[in-house]
């Protein structure tokens, strides 16, 4: 497996986002399925593993740690606070809340290292910007976990170009994760720029946009009745009804360049920089051979002009988000 730089550490030009295993797209897969792919990606040669306080409210990272924990030397370990499940309501439900206060990070952290299964996070992110504390605040926490040895570095996820530059006039930032694909070009605005100023590795997460540049999914009514796309603007039955009309142009560069439409959308981010880390995620172990094989694909300088031209932000209908959605994230938007 291609290595790419990030921070002090070197990873696997594509990494695995970890998070479908047990959050946002329907029923979580069983562990033993879980385990299969993670140990599937681990002997792929897949050095980064992606996951969240937030996904399955903790399910998420206790299967990351039950499968890797016994392999921690041979990967980097990256998570994410700020964003987590609470009981609000106090009748044991959990909801999605955004809570960047420090003590809040601290906790998150310690409960974090106890599910993960190890002393220390290689790389962890503060999931959103909680806009009612100042970012310094938040990463004044981060910097302090360093400090303390609980975790290894710092990340950004969903973050402007400014609130990057002020979080890392605080601590180095080593990563800002925003999503980057074909589909979703809102990163080349002033993130991308601003990482490159600073040294800053961008970890594109949704590269191949939620499935849609796999050109499998056809009809979203069969999406299961909790799947988050079913709140996205792009996958509301009209709009994605026209999105679809790209894919058959999309589909022959594909077979022109000799690879699946996942590999060219992974290639296509691939090829944008050396900085750029895809961390496709997938419930299939063939799905991520597929994936994985992306690193091979050589894109010709017509067939990237042509992808790049075929879908961007002009093309797509819909927003990324709903409104609710937007406001949550401090991203630039076209």
């Amino acid at each position: 497996m291609q290595q790419r730089k990030l921070g002090p550490f070197s990873v696997s030009a594509i990494s695995l986002g970890c998070m479908n295993l047990s959050h946002a797209y329907g029923a979580p897969v069983s562990a033993g399925q879980g385990e299969r792919v993670l140990l599937a990606a681990l002997d792929a040669g897949v050095t980064m593993f992606d996951t969240a306080a937030l996904y399955g409210f903790g399910a998420n990272e206790t299967l990351v740690g039950n499968v890797l924990s016994r392999h921690r030397s041979r990967f980097t370990l990256a998570s994410k606070c700020g964003m987590t499940g609470v009981d609000v309501a106090g009748d044991g439900k959990q909801v999605r809340v955004i809570d960047g206060r420090p003590e809040t990070i601290r906790a998150t952290c310690e409960a974090a290292l106890k599910r993960l299964r190890t002393d220390v996070i290689d790389l962890y992110y503060l999931h959103r910007w909680d806009k009612q504390v100042p970012i310094e605040d938040s990463v004044g926490a981060l910097a302090g976990l360093v400090a303390a040895g609980k975790i290894r570095t710092i990340g950004l996820s969903e973050v402007s170009a400014a609130t990057l530059r002020r979080a890392h006039a605080v601590h180095p930032v080593t990563a800002v994760q925003t999503e980057y694909s074909l589909w979703t070009r809102n990163p080349e605005i002033a993130v991308l720029q601003a990482c490159r100023e600073l040294g800053v590795a961008f970890v594109a997460f949704s590269p191949v946009a939620r499935g849609f540049l796999c050109a499998e999914l056809q009809d979203v009514s069969t999406l299961d009745a909790k799947d988050i796309r079913r709140s996205m603007p792009r996958f509301s039955p009209e709009n994605y009804a026209a999105n679809l009309t790209l894919l058959p142009a999309y589909q022959a560069i594909a077979q022109e360049a000799g690879c699946t439409p996942a590999q060219l959308a992974l290639a296509w981010l691939l090829h944008q920089g050396e900085d750029i880390i895809p961390i496709p995620g997938t419930t299939r172990v063939e799905h991520l051979e597929d994936d994985l094989g992306a690193v091979n694909v050589k894109l010709s300088a017509d067939a990237l002009a042509r992808v790049d031209a075929l879908i961007n932000e002009k093309t797509v209908i819909g927003s990324r988000y709903n409104e609710q959605g937007n406001r949550e994230v401090d991203t630039e938007v076209f």
